[in-house]
């Protein structure tokens, strides 16, 4: 993530100007993550591994400098009041994303935390808040209190999480009210004919052991050609073998302890239930919440497959023989709802054509490079990500400054 700054002088507006005052504010949350990042750093390695914070931190940073731009182009209409559901991980990310951001064309903004984070979002909440200053409030109420006193009064909506809670709550809303809803996906990784084995095996290890696989980006299916199947598992394997385990505040640290009980658990689930598929890895020590990266060789998928959502460092390994047939799959049933983002290695070019018609697509490199939070991110899968404005379901990539510009409060409908 590169963090060039890119702020204009506010001294060439009003110094009354309520744009000017929030810009100024959301610039100091960003000086304070370049200049003293420190704490934030400290308290991120409760939830996350030292390079994960540190590639928050990094991420954060870059998306505050696009902030002003990012409204610029958009040019979202004014929203009286903003209620967020947060996510349970990246809270440092999605604080600004869903909050400082929206902050610069929104007057008052609610926000949930996650019941598994709230101590260290409250903490969190409390930093950020001694710099910038804006009407951004934390809400300890229940749910169904913060959706009576907050939701149902709000002009946005902002929820993470999973898609059936999300629909719970988008049955609740009132017409006008603008729902955004920000999930997850298969995010399928194809190794296809022509791949760079060695390299594509790096990536894999890169985004699946981000942050012990505890992010949403992380690939919960790697489908490989039959061709190069065995030479990407050697390869697989081998740079594995390498990896360092490591409490999170252990810069050296590969990946650590999983901080999620239920993903622990539903990882565990997976690896009784395909034991005879594992080729490397398995252990798992539920008193030092310890799942060791595992690699799970199955079956070649079909649109019957069901693939299950990985918070755990589990490479979940499928050959596949005919790009056609695999491009049906990827673009059919589930798959098609869990569209979000996709990734291939090699010459697939059918492949990579239909799988754009759903998927966000990076040619040989990782959803990461392409993890720009001043943009809209994600697929066409309605249970990945979508736009509600009142009347009709847009399933598709979620820029919050742009849904309020084209469905907001005084947008052309």
């Amino acid at each position: 993530m590169s963090s060039a700054p890119a702020w204009p002088t506010v001294a060439a507006e009003p110094e009354d100007s309520t744009d000017s005052r929030r810009a100024a504010a959301v610039h100091r949350v960003r000086d304070f993550l370049v200049n003293d990042a420190g704490t934030v750093h400290d308290l991120l390695c409760e939830i996350s591994t030292h390079r994960a914070a540190r590639y928050e931190i990094e991420s954060t940073v870059a998306t505050l400098d696009g902030a002003l731009d990012e409204v610029a182009a958009h040019r979202p209409g004014r929203v009286p009041r903003l209620a967020a559901f947060m996510p349970s991980n990246v809270i440092l990310y999605s604080y600004a994303l869903y909050l400082l951001v929206p902050a610069l064309y929104t007057d008052r903004l609610v926000f949930r935390p996650s019941s598994r984070v709230k101590d260290q979002m409250h903490r969190l909440h409390t930093l950020l808040a001694e710099r910038h200053g804006l009407p951004i409030t934390l809400s300890g109420a229940s749910q169904r209190e913060f959706l009576q006193d907050h939701v149902r009064p709000a002009d946005v909506v902002v929820f993470t999480g999973a898609y059936a809670n999300a629909e719970q709550i988008r049955a609740q809303l009132s017409p006008g009210q603008l729902f955004l809803f920000l999930g997850s996906g298969v995010n399928p990784f194809v190794v296809a004919p022509g791949a760079d084995v060695e390299q594509a095996a790096r990536d894999a290890i890169a985004i699946r052991v981000l942050n012990t696989g505890q992010d949403c980006l992380g690939p919960d299916l790697f489908t490989v050609h039959e061709s190069l199947l065995d030479p990407f598992v050697d390869a697989l394997v081998s740079e594995l073998k390498g990896l360092r385990y490591g409490p999170y505040s252990d810069p050296d640290a590969d990946f650590g302890p999983i901080f999620y009980e239920n993903a622990l658990e539903d990882g565990a689930q997976f690896l009784a239930r395909n034991r005879g598929g594992i080729v490397h890895g398995g252990h798992v020590d539920f008193r030092a919440r310890r799942l060791d990266p595992t690699v799970v060789v199955g079956e070649e998928v079909t649109p019957r497959t069901h693939v299950p959502e990985f918070f755990a460092p589990i490479f979940n390994i499928a050959g596949y023989r005919d790009q056609d047939a695999l491009a049906a799959t990827l673009t059919t049933g589930m798959f098609t709802e869990r569209a979000l983002g996709s990734s291939v290695y090699g010459h697939a070019p059918g492949l990579v054509e239909a799988l754009r018609r759903r998927t966000t697509v990076t040619l040989d490199t990782t959803l990461l490079s392409i993890d720009d939070g001043n943009a809209p991110f994600g697929g066409y899968g309605r249970m990945a990500n979508y736009i509600f404005d009142g009347e009709e379901v847009r399933a598709e990539p979620v820029l919050i400054s742009k849904a309020v510009a084209a469905h907001g409060p005084g947008a052309g409908r």
